[in-house]
């Protein structure tokens, strides 16, 4: 069962880059921009956790799950993919949202 969050974690990344280019949404839109965007929110998200860890409000626990490699102390690696997948589906979900606003706009 180790690792298994991590490959559900990629399934996910991978559902939603596939439905992203079909759809041109946001990495399929412009893809250079996008990346930016990304890096930049994941990077704001991984200080987000570093402070929390600081500050003793965010800790790992233990879990059969988690392949056991941290990116820094208490935060796994699968907090990066987690950290994309959420920063993704956000940004993919407002590009979606504002589609449709500005087709009812018309």
């Amino acid at each position: 069962m180790t690792g298994l969050y991590l490959v559900a974690l990629l399934v996910c990344i991978a559902g939603l880059v596939t439905l992203d280019l079909r759809l041109k949404l946001f990495l399929g839109a412009a893809p250079a921009r996008a990346a930016v965007v990304l890096a930049v929110g994941v990077a704001g998200f991984l200080l987000w956790d570093a402070a929390g860890v600081g500050l003793g409000i965010f800790f790992e626990g233990s879990s059969r799950l988690l392949i056991g490699i941290d990116l820094a102390p208490q935060i796994p690696l699968e907090e990066l993919f987690f950290l994309i997948l959420l920063c993704l589906s956000a940004m993919e979900a407002f590009t979606a949202l504002e589609r449709r606003l500005a087709r009812r706009a018309e």
